[in-house]
C-alpha cells in the first residue's frame, strides 16, 4: 500500500493545491493527515479540501486545530478520524491520537496523557502505523537543531508496541524520518519547500519513504 503522509497544512491553499498535484503524481492507496490541518479561525475550508480529494482521507487534530475540526471529519464522507480508532486497508492496520503535549509551546489541545496513552495501547496492539501529531521524544523532533520537543510517552509506547510505522508532523524544521528498532518515525511536516512524504509499505516488510 502507498500511503501519502502529510501535517501542518495549516490551512494553506498552496500546500492543498500541492497535496492535490502530489497525489495526481504519486497516486497514492491512501492520504494520512496527522494534524494541524485548518485555520484556527476558519477551519472548515479545509476540511471542504480535503474531503474532495480523489483518494480516502484518515486525519486527526493538532494544536491548531478546534475542537470543531473532529465534528467536521465526522460530518465528512471522505475522510476518516483516526483519534483512538482503528483502520485497515489493503491488510493494514492504523491507529492513532489527536492532539498534542503541552510543552514546550503552549497549545490549544493538549492530551490527558495517561488514560488517554491507556486507550490507545489497547486500540493500538498489533497496528502496523501509529500515527500522532508530535514524534515521539528524541526522533525527528529537534527544535532550532537544538532542543527535542517531542513526545515522552509516545517513545515508551513505541518501544513497547514496535509498530512499522510512526506518522507525525508538528514540528516542521525537522521534517525527515529515522529508525529506532524496528520502527521508522516519519515527520511529515509541511512548510518551506516540503510535500510531506510517500510510503510504500507492505505486511512484514520494511517501509520505502520518500521525503517530497
Amino acid at each position: 500500500m502507498r500511503i501519502y503522509a502529510v501535517a501542518d497544512i495549516h490551512g494553506k491553499s498552496r500546500r492543498l493545491d500541492r497535496i492535490r498535484k502530489n497525489i495526481e503524481s504519486y497516486t497514492p492507496d491512501l492520504l494520512v493527515a496527522a494534524g494541524d490541518m485548518t485555520k484556527y479561525f476558519n477551519p472548515d475550508p479545509a476540511i471542504a479540501e480535503l474531503n474532495r480529494l480523489p483518494v480516502p482521507v484518515l486525519a486527526l487534530r493538532g494544536n491548531s486545530d478546534r475542537k470543531r475540526v473532529e465534528h467536521l471529519i465526522n460530518g465528512s464522507t471522505n475522510i476518516g478520524s483516526l483519534h483512538l480508532q482503528r483502520h485497515e486497508k489493503d491488510g493494514i492496520c492504523l491507529a492513532g491520537i489527536g492532539g498534542t503535549i503541552p510543552i514546550p509551546f503552549r497549545t490549544r489541545v493538549a492530551f490527558k496523557e495517561k488514560p488517554l496513552v491507556r486507550r490507545l495501547s489497547e486500540i493500538a496492539q498489533n497496528a502496523d502505523v501509529l500515527v500522532a501529531h508530535p514524534p515521539p521524544y528524541g526522533f525527528v523532533d529537534l527544535v532550532a537543531g537544538r532542543a527535542h520537543a517531542g513526545w515522552k510517552r509516545l517513545t515508551v509506547l513505541m518501544a513497547e508496541l514496535e509498530p512499522a510505522l510512526i506518522i507525525c508532523g508538528h514540528i516542521h524544521e525537522s521534517a525527515g524520518f529515522a529508525w529506532t528498532g524496528r520502527t521508522m518515525v516519519v515527520n511529515c511536516a509541511m512548510g518551506s519547500g516540503r510535500g510531506g512524504a510517500v510510503i510504500d509499505l507492505e505486511k512484514g516488510d520494511t517501509p520505502e519513504v520518500r521525503m517530497i
